[in-house]
């Protein structure tokens, strides 16, 4: 008995999340784009300073958007971002 509860000691359990309706970073990010705009801020200048601090300041509340763009990493944001420019301007 002691033996079998050793075993279970030694193992890695994998713990996985779900995510309740999960966003695509590509509609966060326009959703953000979007309320940015709203508010009168350009922006492009503050997703880059949100990506390159990690500061959610650079983001308004509006419409959520600091919370929505707080659920995605910021290295994700930066993928879409860089997929959608190559898909774009590919020869």
């Amino acid at each position: 008995m002691d033996r079998e509860r050793d075993n279970k000691l030694n193992e890695t359990v994998k713990f996985e999340a779900t995510k309740d309706n999960p966003i695509e970073p590509r509609e966060i990010l326009m959703s953000v784009f979007k309320s940015l705009e709203e508010k009168g801020y350009n922006p492009i200048n503050q997703i880059i300073g949100y990506i390159l601090s990690g500061d959610p300041t650079y983001i308004t509340s509006h419409n959520n958007a600091r919370n929505l763009i707080r659920k995605i990493e910021r290295d994700e944001l930066l993928e879409e971002i860089l997929r959608a420019y190559l898909e774009t301007n590919r020869d």
